[in-house]
């Protein structure tokens, strides 16, 4: 089954070489792009879409959310807007409503979180462990999360529950409790920060994470100045999230990693990606991570929602890019690319064609997966140029219109 979407009035493609064209078209054959170009040259297909000279992007990538939860924060999120300091220990109240929780429930809203994320242009998702903290309420969630999402991280090191002394706790996340989410995740992280873990005890859990085979993540630099940067940078990790605090020393180690790279041909080695969480540092008054610093020292960086209980009950990606561009001071451009293309990168999964199935996310190319959002404007400058209005239109995922 092959799908014309023609008429396109702009299309943002994010491929490698940031092409903008306009009425543009686009040919899935099946779950992959097979054709991009101009309307007036495109191909016959079996269904035909006019976009009525809409806006085309790639659907957004979240690389960073807690999505399998229950419970309410909304005592401490009025606390915090009434001058409350945000401190990590909220997390333990969404552990106690998650381990109440029924699997049928917590497949539920899961599954509710997923398909407003869709609504919103969100075609691929991961999410975390972390509201489990012991071995078998981490499995479950692992294995939930596994069942409907795009890419599952393990965060058994998110916080250490009450009563536990921390370095058992430390043993039981790099044993026990590894050994049980192993088979449904593909990422480990540790959330190393004043109230949750030491660097010391991060580089532990990384270590043993890595030599598991797990690829890596960090939250590091929120809430402030901390190692947690410079630990992603000596363990190689895929990303570092929230990063609001940064020093130049941190500035300069995260760029390093992409010298190797070459933005415009994708090649080379990839470095740390900086993910930048804009949502969240709204919701806990944290100053914004210093997105357009990084871009200019040469760090790639994404943006997620951090979709959470806590900190940023949000899954929109929308959002985030429109507040990137109003006051994080990245062009829309940059920040819609930072919202698929950067996602992907975060994720490892920016490449990639038919042979192993795993097709690029994240931009438009022939070979890559057929993921689409249409825009009710004209153009993307309408994220924020008209910030709060849904301009979801249509949206494709791996070729099939799920919106």
């Amino acid at each position: 089954m092959s799908t014309l979407i023609t008429n396109i009035g702009e299309l943002l493609t994010q491929d490698r070489e940031q092409a903008v064209l306009k009425d543009a078209a686009v040919v899935f054959e099946g779950e992959r792009i097979s054709w991009i170009g101009a309307a007036s040259d495109a191909p016959a297909a079996d269904e035909r879409v006019d976009a009525g000279g809409r806006a085309g992007l790639p659907g957004w990538v979240d690389s960073h959310t807690h999505l399998v939860f229950a419970g309410d924060r909304t005592a401490e999120f009025e606390a915090r807007m009434a001058g409350e300091v945000y401190a990590a220990g909220g997390i333990a109240v969404t552990t106690n409503a998650t381990r109440a929780a029924s699997d049928y429930d917590l497949t539920r809203l899961l599954l509710g979180r997923v398909a407003e994320a869709n609504a919103g242009g969100t075609t691929y998702l991961e999410t975390k462990t972390g509201y489990g903290l012991d071995v078998g309420h981490e499995a479950r969630s692992a294995r939930i999360a596994a069942g409907v999402v795009d890419e599952v991280t393990y965060l058994g090191a998110h916080l250490v529950p009450a009563g536990v002394d921390p370095e058992d706790y430390v043993r039981l996340v790099c044993g026990p409790m590894l050994d049980a989410v192993r088979p449904f995740v593909t990422w480990a992280d540790v959330f190393c920060e004043r109230g949750a873990f030491t660097a010391e005890q991060s580089r532990e859990i990384l270590r043993t994470c890595r030599d598991s085979g797990l690829g890596l993540r960090v939250h590091g630099n929120q809430l402030g100045h901390g190692e947690g940067v410079q630990l992603a940078v000596e363990f190689g990790a895929a990303s570092v999230d929230h990063v609001n605090h940064l020093t130049g020393a941190d500035l300069d180690a995260l760029a390093g990693t992409w010298s190797g790279w070459d933005p415009g041909s994708g090649s080379g080695v990839r470095g740390t990606v900086a993910t930048c969480l804009p949502a969240c540092d709204l919701s806990t008054r944290q100053p914004l991570a210093p997105g357009r610093e990084l871009l200019d020292a040469g760090v790639e960086i994404a943006l997620a929602s951090n979709c959470n209980p806590g900190t940023s009950y949000t899954t929109s990606m929308a959002y985030c890019v429109t507040t990137a561009v109003l006051q994080m001071r990245l062009s829309v451009h940059e920040a819609v690319r930072a919202a698929t293309f950067g996602g992907a990168l975060a994720l490892h999964r920016e490449t990639g064609v038919d042979d192993d199935g795993l097709r690029a996310v994240g931009s438009l190319a022939v070979g890559h997966r057929a993921d689409l959002q249409l825009l009710n404007a004209p153009a993307a400058t309408h994220l924020a140029y008209r910030p709060g209005v849904p301009l979801t239109h249509a949206v494709w995922k791996q070729g099939a219109r799920i919106v």
